[in-house]
């Protein structure tokens, strides 16, 4: 016996460090960690059990004589705060972390427990896209990884961390699960590599200009979060993780909290500037109202005009949704639309109650809007907000203009408590451009039109740009001071924590993607 489990310790020893010493040095040389050394900082201490430990590739007619142990991926399962996980890591000092038969083949296995059990699904990616060796196996392993991707969308939690390359299909994976994780300098992604957009297109760009972690968070929409290096990379995984339950049938998980849910919030009183014209930082108003202050951004560097994020009211996490009046007014468009869109859903789809702040002047109007399809892209907007379940409170800050007031979750398409500050204007537009159109000839008539334009949009404003004709007809539920803001979402959370609403029956519904 003892010469049997001598044999198993070498054979583990020889798993545990499958990679070259060349290799490993390269790897520590370019300030990133290897793949056991990520798995030891993500989980909890002692947590790891480890599957396909001495999984090793078959491919032995494509020239690959080595046959490491793992097969340049490490998976298996953990806790994070205590909660489970299944989690895999690739290895990039073996075979460069590339994709073959067996890599793949761990990867599904480890996909399928995940949703047999419900829990969590974490990849951190590090690896140079399918293994050329194993040819047209290694794209079929690919499609059985994206196949698995769509089975567990909306039933768990998909978290991709890229860590490292991550090209050609292999960016597919990530693509379809529910958030990414980038480093900067550090971590890239694309389709087609600077080489080969220089050959075909003439076009000469740097890797991190072309899949850097800034450009795919600012520019292309990809990155979801972006951390300066692997460990707080690893750190905010772990935060969102806090905000999530471990699959569509629990409910997320609540914290006990010692901020006040009675506290009142009087700098909200203040916040707005004098003029409806004059920007202010919707973020400040969202952290006055969540619990702590404390609230953790979605894709903080895209479409800004638009802020989402996690956070918690009354130690339960909550989705934010709030026009960002700081960028082109707050207005809606193809960017922000979509971006609010993914967020709402994914709210949704994990249960979490959502809080939108409204302040929307309307869609950004311009032929490149119209010809990118704004029409198309701010209707996923209007389509996430309808199709979800979960608890949803809304709250009218300033303006409330048009279309784009109804696609911000308003009380007409589902929103179960809106509220709306003394400063809110709810209209079709806002006082100078409905004034324009309603009292045209009375302008041209006019003795003195600079002077009856005034008096006219005053009027209007009066009449119109207020919360009460809407409090009227039910349209807001109540006319509120902005003080009472987080103690009436408290008190309206506490009331929907009971919600049951069911979608009809049907295959699924047509998004206008």
């Amino acid at each position: 016996m003892q010469e049997k489990l001598d044999d198993l310790a070498s054979r583990r020893a020889a798993a545990h460090q499958a990679g070259s010493q060349r290799s490993i040095d390269r790897q520590h040389e370019k300030g990133k960690l290897l793949a056991r050394e990520r798995l030891d900082y993500f989980l909890d201490d002692g947590s790891f059990h480890e599957l396909d430990l001495l999984a090793r590739h078959r491919a032995h007619a494509s020239g690959l004589e080595e046959r490491p142990y793992t097969d340049g991926v490490v998976t298996g399962w953990g806790t994070v705060e205590g909660r489970k996980v299944f989690v895999f890591s690739q290895d990039f000092t073996v075979f460069g972390g590339a994709l073959g038969e067996v890599f793949a083949e761990k990867i599904h296995k480890l996909m399928d427990l995940a949703l047999k059990v419900g829990a969590p699904l974490i990849g951190l990616n590090d690896g140079a896209g399918a293994r050329i060796q194993e040819g047209v196996v290694s794209l079929a392993s690919y499609g059985g990884i994206f196949h698995r991707n769509v089975l567990s969308s909306g039933v768990i939690p998909q978290i991709s961390v890229i860590l490292g390359p991550c090209a050609g299909g292999a960016v597919y994976s990530p693509a379809m699960t529910d958030f990414i994780f980038m480093v900067r300098e550090s971590s890239h992604m694309f389709i087609t590599g600077p080489d080969v957009v220089k050959t075909v297109t003439g076009e000469d760009v740097t890797l991190e200009e072309l899949g850097g972690a800034m450009s795919h968070a600012s520019k292309s929409g990809v990155a979801t979060f972006v951390a300066d290096d692997e460990k707080a990379c690893l750190d905010d995984v772990r935060y969102l993780l806090s905000f999530l339950p471990a699959n569509n049938l629990e409910e997320p998980p609540a914290e006990e909290t010692d901020d006040d849910p009675e506290r009142l919030c009087p700098e909200l009183r203040d916040i707005l500037p004098d003029s409806s014209n004059l920007p202010y930082d919707m973020v400040e108003v969202i952290k006055h109202c969540v619990d702590d202050g404390e609230f953790f951004e979605y894709f903080p560097y895209f479409a800004k005009s638009i802020v989402c994020g996690f956070a918690r009211i009354d130690g339960r996490p909550v989705g934010v949704v709030g026009n960002q009046p700081k960028v082109l007014a707050g207005v809606l468009d193809i960017e922000s639309a979509e971006k609010a869109a993914r967020f709402v859903r994914t709210c949704d789809a994990f249960n979490i109650a959502l809080v939108t702040f409204v302040d929307v002047p309307g869609f950004l109007p311009g032929v490149d809007q119209e010809y990118g399809g704004i029409i198309r892209h701010g209707a996923k907007l209007l389509y996430a907000y309808c199709e979800a379940t979960v608890p949803r409170i809304s709250v009218i800050t300033r303006k409330a203009y048009g279309g784009a007031y109804v696609v911000m979750d308003s009380k007409s398409i589902g929103s179960d408590l809106a509220f709306a500050w003394p400063t809110a204007e709810l209209a079709v537009m806002g006082p100078q451009g409905a004034v324009e159109i309603v009292y045209r000839r009375d302008l041209q008539q006019a003795a003195d039109p600079v002077a009856r334009r005034a008096e006219l949009v005053e009027e209007y404003t009066a009449k119109y740009a207020n919360p009460y004709a809407a409090a009227e007809r039910g349209y807001v539920d109540d006319v509120i001071d902005p003080a009472e803001t987080r103690r009436k979402l408290v008190a309206g959370l506490r009331m929907l924590s009971t919600k049951r609403e069911e979608l009809p029956r049907r295959k699924h519904g047509n998004v206008p993607l």
